[in-house]
């Protein structure tokens, strides 16, 4: 059975921490949704200061929500809009202080005020990205965007 602790220390040992415990949430287990279900767990309630986390599969032509933690979501976002779909678009991590500053950003939650993107790609094709929102300014720094990257690609390698 899986148990989760408490972070620790500064910022990148705390996502050192939490990427080993995503790799023993996905060990051994190749469902995406599976695995998404509970990455999605795992950060929310790790993480401070989030009021979304989940994951957007790509169908071939927009995002689709998949398993999160938090309020209910967008369901289909087009990847001409939003963050995520710049995301999803360019296939870069998207790092935003200040959504309401972001063209084309799309208010699923009114709350979010920053938001974090990390595209997931396998085998060089979008499969969808990964989202962390946050009802604080500026909450996403490059800490939080190389260890949810380390997370994301844990997520894909998972999948086989």
């Amino acid at each position: 059975m899986f148990t989760a602790s408490p972070l620790t220390g500064a910022k990148p040992e705390q996502y050192a921490q939490l990427l080993a415990q995503a790799r023993a949430l996905l060990y051994g287990e190749r469902d995406r949704t599976a695995n998404a279900a509970n990455l999605s767990a795992l950060i929310y309630h790790a993480l401070p200061d989030l009021n979304w986390v989940g994951f957007y599969f790509y169908d071939g032509t927009e995002l689709v929500v998949g398993p999160f933690q938090g309020r209910p979501a967008c369901v289909r976002i087009p990847l001409d809009k939003g963050v995520c779909g710049a995301a999803a678009r360019n296939l870069r991590t998207q790092c935003v202080d200040d959504v309401d500053a972001f063209p084309g950003h799309i208010a699923c939650d009114g709350a979010s005020r920053s938001e974090l993107v990390v595209p997931l790609i396998q085998a060089g094709k979008l499969i969808g990205v990964l989202d962390a929102d946050s009802p604080k300014l500026a909450r996403f720094d490059a800490d939080d965007r190389q260890g949810l990257e380390a997370i994301a690609t844990a997520f894909v390698e998972a999948l086989g």
